[in-house]
């Protein structure tokens, strides 16, 4: 038969292979074999198909001729044996046909071979359609190839002829039968690219329809296959191109170029597809890509081969299609960040970099830069990738930043300088979690007088020419960063500066942005390089600058410097940013502060100041600012599948891809809050609102799902280790969203709502994820923003750890247990997070305010914990444990309580060394504060449990306790201080505090329990004392001082510092009722004799009680009544108790005439009471003849009130007449009659103390009619007027009327002064004017010719003016009778100016003329002309006339 006869099917009967195998279990005799051989010859003569033959050998079950290659093989030496038979017997059947045909056998069976290679693989169009073989082609032409191999090692088959005939017709061959050929050993691929000069061709497009074609759904075989072939390809070709051989032949050099060209010419296909982003290239790409895996490669080639073979590879790619210059560059870079470069590229650069140092591939960046043209887009997408992958790649690239600079100033070379400039603004687009800001490096770098340029003047002229050059090119940002933060200059140089900064101007001019709407303090660290509106870039420069000058005290240069030569944008843009209306916080703060310094200053213009002040105090909230509105919810399903995959790529451990997938989260939270994309230079001050919920919605869902993710996240990581164990992952994660303050902002804002209003609805995996993300944040944040809370429950703003405490009220049960818990939490994870960290990185991640109120708490729910306190030096006693358990296993323990937990943190050495800083010491004050706000009806201590504990934190552990410790130092004087003051704050705050805890209010505090306490201490302190006798300082003595230091202010005044203090004294006032009256007054013993000394409260009463007195000029009846047993109390300790307290008494009467009028005012009520306890502590002793002349002053001015016959007048002093008087017909009404009457009986011309007594009644009457206008409530005011009126009718006549409307010059009447407050006093001319210009024409006449009256008049009407001036008016609203305050002043002038010209020339001297002359001049020329024109006539010469 001819070779080229067909392959036709064989024929049914029993196969060869059949028939061998039947007879192999039977051992053929001897004699037998020349017998079997003539057999087999002469039915290989009747079978003479080859191609059948060769079908059938090495197929040992016809049945099943889709077996794999991998399939174990039964039966294995019977079959092994049957197939060298049947291998044996083809080969000598093809030598035997080869020499009928006088051919070499080798030829022959390449031609059988690829007849039937052509039979299994099918026809070329096949192939390309199909891209590899099916499951039993694949069977088949791997036993096709087995009985190759043995042909091969029978020398009956030749590969080279093989693969000729194979490639004769210029078929493309199929890399699946390429990578088998390879495989089994035929022909290698190596010998293939060697041998054949079209290999790159047929190459190239073959791997390239590989990676192109997709294997049918769920063939996983296949899919391995495809994988198998490409990666085996790959390595031949790293191998064969990278492998370094000394000295290579030339068919080992054509071959290593040619490999070198394959595997380029298919990195260049992956690279342009990355450039065209087409979805149909793009999974062949991706796949080519899967196949760069170290991994993969390092089978074929060795470490160093694949080095070379990655360096060759990165270096192509940061030199491929370099189009883009230098200035394309500069102006698109901001597009190039990580989270904005395609996936594909990022990760190949990934994938390349895998196998190298950050100071490796950094050095070879820096090589490819100097010797090559590059493409800039990949060489800083390179750079991004290497820096999100590797943290410490930022230290590298600031020492390559370093050496470029260097280089390039020492040798003036532009090329490495724009090259410095390139890569420290792409580390810089990437954030400041990854790099520092632009602007701090160029500061850094050129910012003071060692940077780089400063060296010579050429220097610097470099560097200017330099950035001169970059302008025409340069984003508006970065030319706003050289204006704002210029290079150091000398003096004499800075002409040169002035240049550039002038061209700079120009330029930002053109671009539309404008010079004087650009920030003081701006920055672009941020990727996107969008500048932010004049308003928001106003605002971020007023907190930057209220930042500095919190720190410094001073106001910056930078501000100065803008209020004189940027006006524009000071006036238009700083000022109304800094000056917007908001609510006085209690205590001035650093704005505050920086506005008044500013105002000293003369920086700010009076009248924006007024109307800033005005709308402050109208104002009650501050609106929030704008928000992004957008509630387009795709880039919140983004986020969360960006999340999701966070999430797993954490529970693999994969901590680049990590890093990589947070800037992509990053720059998706970008999109989402684009408020403030560019964080401001320095601290900013965060805005949280506790009453005002988080909005918009989308805002709250995005904060919600981080939230969620990260708990989530630590549960998976706290599964396979501890925290001191973990990868900083969590640290990264909230690294990457503190850039945006928009967002940090919605992420302190709900985790205070969450801490604060949503406690009882957190499992304890939230609580325990809450509580890291806690300790993160603060960690991470030691400069950054600060919390300004409002309504400012807080003084100043404060770190975000001490904001968060805020929310973690410990008022109630519930309240508690959820804080101690999320403490303990937070202070466990904080102690094993930094385990292995110095002392000092320790404490960055314990929040010093969790840890305080662990301080509070857990003695307080555990009283076990108080046998072992907590001190400086560690627990008190012997009960520490040596090897206490794992605290964070403990921590999260399923099965495990919080008692627990909390009882092995409190005996863990790290939590006792934590006492020893400042910031860690719970003191005794912030005690008190915290104890103060716990409810008593929900309290988780009964009311004994309480005062058993409240005992024991006072006696046991303060008192004793150092007080740089936060104790007292053994001095109960300082514990009595602290609780008095506690005490008071606690009062002053609890409007804010009703309004943050809206429950205080509903069930009461502890204030009852602490007022316990500090009787109990009080007590103490006056038994302790009396022990001592006089050597200690009283009781009496300390309480007033310390009232006197809280009510002592050195701010100026104003309606705030009144409030202040009238709220002060009504605290005050409400402790004072609490304590003992007795201790009120002390008692001084002095040669065996003790006596009252009233001194100290007396001047307590002078200085401050009449500041706050309601109604006014009177002390309440609760405290008069106190204060009067305090000094009976104390009198009965004397010996001589009567005769004491009369001389006490008359102390008072003549030193505190306001405690003197309150007791007339109130004796009615007070004089039972008195007499009672004098009757309990003196039994058997007469009343005081000064309590009795105060009964009988009472008696006096009701019977004249009643019209009853006169009796004498009692020998009392004036004042208490008048106020009996003034009692008698203000608590019953007026008695016209009666009045008239007790007039006539109190004639003024019959004796001085008549006069004294009217005038004295015409204060207090006044005093009505001045109280009536300021609080129109008490409805006194026409009674008070008409009072007024006749009074004056009876003292007119007389000049001493006119002393009570001059407070500098009462003469016998001084004393009056302290009956009323000084803003009181200041309101007297205005009472002189509304009563005097109510009167008639006769007694207004006979008023004018009172002695004196001009003179006061005149001092009257100019401190009018003054009080016009300064806005201290009265309003009439209510009280229709009374004229409006503009009309009294003008009045007041016609009055004046009427009453002048009446007057005679000789009723002022010349002094005192030219006295009020010169204070009208100012004020009212007009009234001082006048005084001039009538009073002083002689004065204007002609000469001066003509003058």
């Amino acid at each position: 038969m001819a070779l080229s006869a067909s392959c036709d099917t064989v024929s049914q009967k029993r196969t060869l292979s059949s028939l061998l195998a039947g007879r192999v279990v039977k051992r053929p005799k001897q004699e037998d074999a020349q017998r079997l051989q003539a057999a087999a010859i002469q039915l290989l003569e009747q079978q003479q198909n080859l191609c059948g033959l060769l079908r059938e050998v090495g197929n040992t079950d016809p049945c099943n001729i889709f077996r794999t290659q991998n399939v174990e093989q039964k039966q294995a030496g019977s079959e092994g044996a049957t197939s060298t038979s049947a291998c044996s017997l083809l080969a000598f059947e093809l030598r035997r046909r080869a020499s009928q045909l006088g051919v070499p056998a080798a030829v022959l069976s390449v031609k059988m071979m690829l007849e039937r290679l052509m039979e299994i693989t099918g026809s070329e169009e096949e192939e390309k359609r199909r891209g590899l073989l099916t499951s039993s082609q694949r069977v088949q032409l791997c036993i096709l190839l087995e009985s190759s191999r043995e042909l091969l090692s029978q020398g009956a088959l030749c590969p080279k002829l093989l693969w000729q005939e194979y490639r004769r017709d210029q078929r493309l061959p199929n890399l699946e039968v390429v990578y088998h050929l390879h495989f089994c050993n035929i022909l290698t691929l190596k010998y293939i690219i060697e041998s054949d000069e079209e290999a790159r061709l047929w190459l190239v497009s073959q791997v390239k329809a590989l990676c192109g074609w997709t294997p049918p759904h769920g063939d996983e075989e296949t899919k391995q296959v495809q994988r198998k072939v490409l990666s085996t390809v790959v390595g031949v070709l790293v191998g064969s191109g990278f492998e370094l051989i000394q000295e290579p032949a030339a068919a080992d050099r054509r071959a290593s170029l040619l490999c070198c060209s394959v595997l380029d010419d298919m990195l260049f296909w992956l690279l342009d597809t990355e450039g065209k982003r087409l979805q149909c290239a793009g999974a062949g790409a991706e796949l080519w890509f899967q196949i760069f895996d170290a991994s993969l490669c390092g089978v074929s080639a060795s470490v160093e081969t694949l080095q070379r073979f990655f360096t060759h590879s990165l270096t192509q790619t940061l030199t491929y299609k370099p189009r883009l210059t230098v200035s394309d560059a500069i102006a698109l870079q901001n597009e190039w960040t990580f989270a904005k470069a395609n996936q594909l590229l990022t990760s190949l650069f990934r994938k390349l970099a895998v196998i190298f140092s950050v100071e490796q591939l950094l050095c070879h960046l820096q090589q490819v830069l100097e010797t090559r043209e590059v493409n800039w887009k990949h060489v800083l997408c390179f750079l991004s990738t290497l820096l999100v992958y590797n943290p410490c790649a930022q230290l590298s690239l600031r020492e390559l930043l370093s050496r470029l600079l260097s280089s390039a100033f020492e040798g003036y070379d532009l090329d490495n300088m724009i090259t410095a400039f390139l890569l420290a603004r792409q580390g810089a687009l990437e954030g400041p979690a990854i790099f520092p800001s632009y602007s701090n490096w160029f500061k850094m770098s050129f910012g003071g007088g060692s940077g780089y340029h400063a060296t010579s003047k050429k220097s610097l002229v470099f560097l200017l020419k330099f950035l001169s050059d970059l302008v025409p090119f340069e984003p508006p940002q970065y030319l706003k960063v050289h204006i704002l933060q210029p290079p150091y200059v000398p003096v004499k140089h800075r002409s040169l500066l002035m240049e550039y900064v002038s061209l700079a101007k120009t330029r930002l001019a053109d671009l539309k942005e404008s010079v004087e709407d650009m920030g003081l303090y701006e920055d672009v660290s941020g990727a996107g390089g969008a500048s932010l509106q004049p308003q928001c870039q106003a605002v971020q420069d007023v907190e930057k600058a209220v930042s500095l000058f919190e720190s410094t005290g001073r106001i910056s240069a930078t501000v100065m410097e803008a209020s004189i030569f940027r006006r524009p944008y000071f006036l238009a843009r700083f000022l109304p940013a800094l000056l917007t209306p908001r609510m006085f916080p209690v205590k001035a703060d650093a704005r505050m502060s920086f506005i008044e310094a500013l105002k000293k200053a003369d920086k700010i213009p009076a009248a924006q100041y007024s109307s800033y002040v005005e709308s402050c105090q109208k104002q009650r909230q501050q609106d929030g600012g704008a928000v992004c509105l957008d509630t387009n919810d795709e880039p919140l399903e983004v986020l969360k599948i960006q999340l999701q995959e966070f999430t797993e790529l954490l529970v693999e451990g994969n901590d680049g891809e990590m890093s990589a997938q947070l800037s992509r989260i990053s720059h998706t939270l970008s999109a989402i809050f684009p408020g403030r994309n560019n964080e401001p230079v320095g601290r900013t001050v965060i805005e949280l609102h506790m009453n005002t919920p988080l909005s918009p919605e989308l805002h709250v869902k995005v904060v919600h799902m981080i939230l969620r993710n990260f708990c989530q996240c630590v549960l998976d990581a706290s599964r396979a280790n501890p925290p001191n164990k973990q990868s900083p992952w969590a640290s990264r994660f909230v690294s990457a969203l503190l850039g945006n303050t928009q967002l940090l902002s919605g992420l302190i804002h709900g985790l205070w709502d969450l801490f604060h209003n949503q406690a009882e609805s957190l499992s304890a995996a939230h609580l325990l994820g809450l509580a890291v993300f806690a300790v993160h944040l603060h960690a991470c944040m030691p400069h950054g923003p600060l919390v300004q809370l409002f309504p400012p429950t807080l003084p100043e703003p404060v770190r975000v750890g001490e904001a968060l405490s805020s929310a973690l009220v410990c008022s109630t049960h519930s309240n508690m247990l959820f804080c101690v818990r999320l403490c303990v939490a937070a202070l466990c994870y904080g102690i094993c997070r930094g385990d292995s960290l110095p002392q000092q990185q320790q404490q960055d991640y314990i929040l010093n305010s969790f840890y305080k109120k662990l301080l509070y708490l857990i003695p307080r729910l555990s009283p076990e914990t108080r046998g072992t306190p907590i001190t400086a030096g560690g627990l008190i006693g012997d009960h520490q444990e040596e090897n206490p358990p794992g605290l964070w296993s403990s921590a999260t323990d399923a099965n495990g309580t919080w008692r627990k937990t909390a009882w092995h943190l409190w005996r863990h050495p790290a939590f006792r060394q934590l006492e020893n800083p400042p910031q860690y010491q719970l003191s005794f004050s912030e005690w008190v504060a915290i104890e103060l706000r716990v409810q008593r009806s929900e309290d988780a201590l009964s009311d004994p449990e309480r005062q058993e504990y409240q005992q024991w934190a006072c006696w046991e552990l303060y008192l004793s306790r150092p007080e740089e410790q936060g104790g007292c130092g053994g001095d109960t004087r300082i514990l009595c201080s602290h609780l008095l003051n506690a005490v008071m704050d606690q009062q002053l705050s609890n409007q804010s505090l009703e309004k943050l805890h809206h429950r205080v209010s509903e069930t009461g505090t502890c204030l009852p329990d602490i007022l316990s306490r500090l009787q109990e201490l009080v007590y103490d302190m006056e038994v302790t004392n009396l022990c001592h006798g006089s050597s200690r300082p009283d009781v009496s003595d300390f309480l007033l001082e310390s009232v006197s230091q809280r009510c002592s202010s050195s701010a100026p005044p104003s309606i705030s510092a009144e409030l202040s203090l009238q709220h002060t004294l009504s605290t005050w006032n409400r402790v004072l009722l609490a304590l003992p009256a007795v201790l009120l007054v002390k008692v001084r013993s002095e040669g065996g004799r003790e006596t009252l000394e009233c001194d100290t409260l007396i001047e307590h009463v002078n200085q401050h009680q009449r500041k706050a007195c309601s109604p006014v000029g009177l002390l309440s009846c609760h405290l008069t009544s106190h204060l009067l047993r305090g000094v009976l109390c104390s009198g009965a300790r004397c010996r001589h108790s009567r005769e004491e307290v009369n001389k006490a008494w008359s102390q008072i009467s003549l030193r505190c005439p306001l405690l003197l009028v309150s007791t007339a005012h109130w004796w009615e009520r007070l004089s039972p009471v008195l007499l009672s306890l004098w009757r309990r502590l003196c039994d058997g002793e007469p009343l005081p003849e000064q309590l009795q002349l105060l009964a009988d002053c009472q008696n006096w001015a009701c019977s004249l009130e009643k019209g009853l016959p006169s009796s004498p007048v009692p020998t009392a002093a004036a004042l208490l007449l008048a106020a009996s008087l003034h009692r008698a017909w203000r608590g019953r009404g007026c008695n016209e009659q009666g009045f008239s009457a007790a007039l006539s009986v109190l004639r003024p011309e019959r004796s001085t103390q008549h006069r004294q007594v009217l005038v004295l009644l015409l204060f207090l009457c006044v005093k009505d009619h001045l109280s009536s206008l300021l609080y129109p409530q008490e409805r006194i005011l026409q009674t008070a007027t008409d009072l007024c009126s006749d009074l004056l009718l009876a003292l007119v006549d007389s000049a001493d009327w006119l002393l009570v409307f001059q407070p500098n010059e009462r003469g016998v009447y001084q004393p009056i002064a302290m009956v009323t407050s000084d803003e009181l006093n200041r309101l007297m001319p205005w009472a002189f004017y509304s009563l005097l210009l109510q009167q008639s024409a006769e007694l207004l006449r006979r008023a004018a010719c009172c002695p004196g009256f001009l003179h006061t008049s005149v001092l009257c009407y100019v401190a009018l003016l003054q009080l016009f001036l300064e806005g201290d008016t009265l309003t009439t609203a209510g009280q229709p009778d009374q004229m409006e305050p503009f009309r009294i002043l003008s009045r007041a002038k016609q009055f004046l100016l009427r009453v002048i010209p009446q007057t005679p020339p000789t009723t002022l001297s010349s002094s005192r003329l030219r006295q009020l002359e010169s204070q009208c001049a100012d004020l009212d020329p007009e009234v001082a002309s006048a005084l001039s024109v009538h009073l002083d006539p002689h004065g204007l010469s002609p000469e001066m006339d003509f003058l």
